[in-house]
């Protein structure tokens, strides 16, 4: 089988397309053919060695897949030949075949687009942890979703609105703003591009507070860190409750004294140790947004679409930060 592979630490030009052994299925394990493969920011850093896991080289990249089973490890029930399903591992999607567990893999509603499915789990399942178990967000709550085109943002907006809050989408274009609103953001706003100096900053943190109202954002979801983060946080209500889920603009530093004086929470959102530590909150939080998708209140917006041999332009194109949805490396027709 053909794998794109990371032989040494380093950017998406490194990567190899490689003829591999195919594996075989180990007990409560699958075997699947891989149809898409989606990216996600882990995937910029894992192959620089800078992400907190550190696959044995060499490997592929690629933690969210979409396939069908191949074949069949000891001990599984409840899955047939030709099954398909979506499914999240460690690292290895971007391959044509891949071994998966069993009790990490969840079946694809028939009719439903493998592609789409392959670009659900990472960031919805992200999302609908970080709302409803991380901030316990309320209908009728505030929610400021920065970075809100990227898949996590977009994610976040249509979370937040079947939980029933009003969202406002922070974004750095017109056409991020456009893609925002056509997932159902109230409200919109848009910033420049850090560093900030002091000035920019307050103008920033200003801008938020007219975004959100009066009363400020109940929960504020940040994928995005750096400069953005204490400007936004200035902008929360009392009481409210800022999320913490990645950092692509930099690891921000914030002033604890505005925690104090608005007597709010900052929390971390670790969906990957959630996962582990709480399986079946897990999985019943998937079914729900399966749910959701069949229903439509959901659907991963796509960015672009590429093949196997060009993973690492994919890689590239979600490190750049122009990416509006999900980036997709389909890896084989259906």
């Amino acid at each position: 089988m053909k794998a794109l592979l990371s032989i040494r630490p380093g950017g998406p030009e490194t990567l190899e397309l490689t003829e591999v052994p195919t594996p075989g299925p180990g007990p409560g394990e699958l075997r699947v053919r891989v149809l898409a493969c989606a990216i996600n920011y882990p995937d910029v850093l894992v192959i620089e060695d800078k992400y907190q896991f550190k696959p044995p080289r060499p490997f592929a990249p690629g933690a969210e897949i979409s396939g069908e089973v191949e074949a069949i490890g000891p001990g599984v029930d409840g899955w047939n030949i030709g099954d398909r399903l979506i499914a999240i591992c460690s690292h290895g999607g971007l391959a044509e075949q891949l071994i998966v567990e069993a009790g990490q893999a969840f079946r694809l509603p028939p009719g439903l687009d493998p592609v789409e499915g392959a670009a659900l789990v990472f960031t919805y399942g992200t999302t609908i942890h970080a709302l409803a178990d991380r901030a316990a967000l309320q209908a009728g709550e505030t929610l400021l979703v920065l970075g809100a085109a990227g898949g996590i943002g977009l994610s976040a907006i249509e979370v937040g609105k079947a939980m029933g809050a009003t969202v406002v989408a922070a974004v750095s274009s017109e056409e991020k703003a456009a893609a925002a609103r056509a997932v159902g953001a109230d409200r919109t706003l848009l910033y420049g591009s850090g560093p900030f100096d002091k000035d920019g900053a307050k103008a920033l943190a200003q801008a938020f507070k007219e975004a959100v109202g009066k009363e400020g954002a109940h929960v504020i979801y940040d994928p995005v860190g750096g400069d953005y983060t204490e400007p936004a946080l200035r902008s929360i209500a009392w009481e409210g409750r800022y999320l913490v889920v990645g950092f692509p603009a930099g690891i921000p530093h914030l002033p604890l004294n505005l925690a104090l004086l608005k007597s709010c929470d900052v929390r971390g959102v670790f969906w990957g140790g959630f996962m582990a530590r709480e399986p079946e909150r897990n999985r019943h939080h998937i079914e729900q947004l399966l749910t959701w998708w069949r229903e439509g209140m959901i659907r991963p917006r796509i960015d672009r679409r590429y093949p196997l041999a060009d993973g690492g332009a994919a890689i590239a194109r979600l490190a750049s930060r122009e990416a509006i949805g999900k980036v997709v490396v389909q890896i084989t027709e259906f």
